[in-house]
């Protein structure tokens, strides 16, 4: 079995992974994910939730174990990553897809997120005006520093942070919420998708965020279109599965 290795950029867990494989399996180290992927793992082991956002811009299709990466992707603590691997190496453990936001602008392809797509102005501490529409139909519009589509497991980072509901794995909806918004009346969705943001005015420059990545700038009245399409594999490995039921 070949397994690849994602570690945190600041490597701080590499020593006890490298002791939990021992010589028990080939691997592949690299904080590059493509470098990563290229060897053909069987199974990806990706510390920290940069790692597993970084398989995900590599387009992995490949299941990944994710280490200390957060409460939304049930990830293996770190004091854990012995008996995971352990479980990983003698084939103890399953896959479960979690669904992916893909976005379009202007219709051509631009990014995949496993946790949220944001329209942010790209200066701190500056506001511009959004619109939210599914199909044809103008569901708001409002003044804010942002607006986050989150799917289910994004529902329970930065959405959440900012005032959204926490949505069940597989409802196959996306959660929108605006960021500070500069009114006091000012709603979330639970929409199905596919779901078109936009800025509204051309005030300060906004820019497309998927996940914790800038992927381009967005012009005023350009249609960015989220919707479902395709999923990420995560390994639920046994030991794991017993610490989250406890």
């Amino acid at each position: 079995m070949r397994v690849g290795v994602v570690p945190s950029a600041d490597g701080g867990s590499i020593e006890e992974i490298d002791a939990a494989f021992g010589d028990e399996a080939e691997r592949t180290v690299s904080e590059d994910a493509r470098t990563v992927l290229d060897a053909n793992p069987t199974a990806v082991v990706a510390v920290g939730e940069r790692a597993v956002t970084d398989l995900v811009r590599a387009d992995t299709s490949v299941p990944i174990l994710p280490v200390d990466a957060g409460p939304g992707l049930e990830s293996v603590p770190p004091t854990d990553i012995e008996p995971a691997i352990a479980d990983l190496l003698a084939g103890k453990w399953t896959a479960t897809g979690r669904p992916l936001l893909s976005a379009t602008v202007n219709g051509e392809y631009v990014a995949d997120a496993l946790f949220e797509m944001t329209l942010v102005t790209s200066e701190p501490a500056r506001i511009s005006e959004y619109s939210v529409n599914v199909e044809d139909e103008r569901v708001s519009q409002f003044r804010a520093d942002a607006v986050v589509a989150a799917t289910p497991t994004g529902s329970l980072g930065y959405a959440r942070d900012a005032g959204g509901p926490v949505v069940e794995q597989g409802a196959g909806v996306v959660s929108v919420v605006p960021v500070a918004p500069f009114a006091i009346h000012v709603d979330n969705w639970i929409l199905r998708g596919p779901v078109t943001l936009a800025v509204e005015r051309d005030e300060d420059a906004v820019e497309l965020l998927a996940d914790d990545q800038s992927v381009r700038p967005v012009e005023p009245h350009e249609p960015v279109e989220i919707t479902f399409d395709g999923v990420l594999e995560l390994v639920s490995v046994e030991s794991s599965r017993r610490f989250f039921a406890e």
